[in-house]
């Protein structure tokens, strides 16, 4: 269930994914504000300049390996006005201590000031409630230790989930909220399983999808096109349970996940959804303009399933929202990501077929079961689906001697930056000899 806004986003009802256009009532989020920067940066050697370059260093570090372009393509355009804004904050967050390296990185702090209007003492205090929440609830802890046995039980009565890229290459999240079965789904699993399961995708869309689909698109891409299909919904639906459900799934994205809902599309709006639109736009972050009934004008039909008008089915998967079809699962582009140490590549999974060899072996590739449509694995005795022993070890081997020589080659980049700093101390000693002897020998 979306929430989380963009200052960009558009929400899009209409009564169905080709029918006519119609707007329903709903008030507009204030525009924010413009922020102007006074300053300027000199180009020539200063103090602190030089006593920067270990800061520089430091980060450089993590660069290594990597190549311009795809550092290029993860980073994505700055703002002059609001990279000084990001800095701002990070440089207060710092000196509370409050700024872990994982959620340190620019476009996070980004989010954070967009969400408060680049107030930074709001965007502050949001980014610390943020913190204190993945400590509370264990977010960390998510992907390497919660299982989602249910998986397959609760797609039958919450179809959900992503599918492929809009024509600009976001990731489509598709919710259809008409067939949800809350008394078979709260059978089937608890409230408190469903918002961990939630937070897991949240995490994997941030840590993967997101890194995944911006090397894809070959463009920095940090945000969601999202399509409910509220066909049949009404009042009827939304029962306490149903609000407890939608209330939480709401706080966690709007206040934790902020500004990462690009567009959002409401199909097949009938006279009890406008009903209910009335309830539901309060908790609705979102924020539009523009309206657009046809999909097809977003989306390629490749990646929009049939029953939104499209050509896409993944009967092979069993359902256009089992298969979270993307470039997250794309092997090369796999490939590239495990280059990047700040990508993370461990998350639980969703056919629930994790054996206990291939836990120990650390890798869910190396199994051709994975790789295997789920209408096929049903019929695979378990020691098929166990592989071939020999076969795992002998391919963790060579990864290992691969991982080997990608650290040889780390190392010998290493060795150019540690040159790099003798340098940079050299020169920061030859200013300081300028400023007096007892600097240069505090050096």
């Amino acid at each position: 269930m979306p929430s989380s806004r963009e200052n960009d986003d558009e929400v899009s009802i209409s009564k169905s994914y080709s029918g006519e256009e119609r707007s329903l009532d709903r008030q507009e989020l204030g525009q924010l504000p413009q922020v102007e920067m006074m300053g300027s940066c000199s180009s020539k050697m200063s103090f602190k300049r030089v006593m920067s370059y270990p800061w520089k260093f430091r980060n450089s570090l993590k660069r290594t390996g990597r190549s311009k372009s795809l550092q290029s393509v993860l980073d994505g355009p700055r703002d002059v006005n609001e990279e000084q804004l990001v800095e701002s904050l990070r440089e207060l967050l710092n000196s509370e201590g409050q700024l872990p390296s994982k959620l340190s990185d620019y476009h996070t702090l980004l989010r954070f000031l967009r969400m408060k209007g680049f107030d930074l003492q709001k965007s502050k205090e949001a980014y610390l409630n943020m913190l204190r929440w993945r400590n509370d609830f264990r977010v960390d802890a998510i992907p390497k230790e919660f299982r989602f046995e249910e998986y397959e039980e609760v797609k039958k009565y919450y179809p959900h989930g992503y599918h492929g890229v809009d024509r600009s290459g976001r990731p489509v999240y598709i919710e259809r909220t008409g067939m949800i079965d809350l008394n078979a789904l709260l059978k089937a699993t608890s409230l408190e399983r469903l918002l961990k399961n939630h937070v897991d995708e949240q995490e994997k869309t941030q840590n993967l999808r997101f890194p995944a689909c911006s090397i894809a698109a070959k463009t920095h891409i940090s945000s969601t096109t999202t399509i409910l299909d509220v066909q049949g919904v009404g009042m009827n639906n939304f029962t306490k349970p149903a609000r407890d459900l939608f209330i939480e799934i709401q706080k966690i994205d709007s206040n934790y996940y902020p500004e990462t809902l690009h567009r959002l599309f409401i199909v097949n709006a009938g006279s009890g959804f406008r009903v209910l639109w009335k309830a539901l736009k309060a908790f609705l972050d979102v924020i539009g303009g523009n309206y657009q009934s046809n999909l097809v004008e977003v989306i390629d039909q490749r990646n929009l399933p049939s029953f939104l008008g499209g050509n896409c089915t993944c009967s092979e998967y069993g359902g256009c929202l089992i298969s979270d079809k993307g470039p997250w699962n794309d092997p090369e582009i796999k490939k590239k990501l495990q280059e990047v140490p700040d990508v993370e590549m461990e998350y639980s999974n969703e056919t629930n077929n994790i054996t206990a060899l291939e836990e120990a072996l650390g890798s869910s590739e190396v199994s051709g079961v994975h790789n295997t449509p789920k209408s096929e694995q049903r019929g695979l005795e378990p020691s098929m689906q166990m592989g071939n022993v020999n076969d795992l070890v002998s391919q963790k081997i060579q990864a290992l001697e691969d991982a080997v020589k990608d650290l040889k080659m780390s190392l010998a980049g290493l060795t150019s930056k540690q040159e790099e700093l003798v340098r940079h101390i050299e020169e920061l000693k030859k200013l300081a000899s300028l400023r007096g002897p007892q600097n240069t020998k505090a050096i």
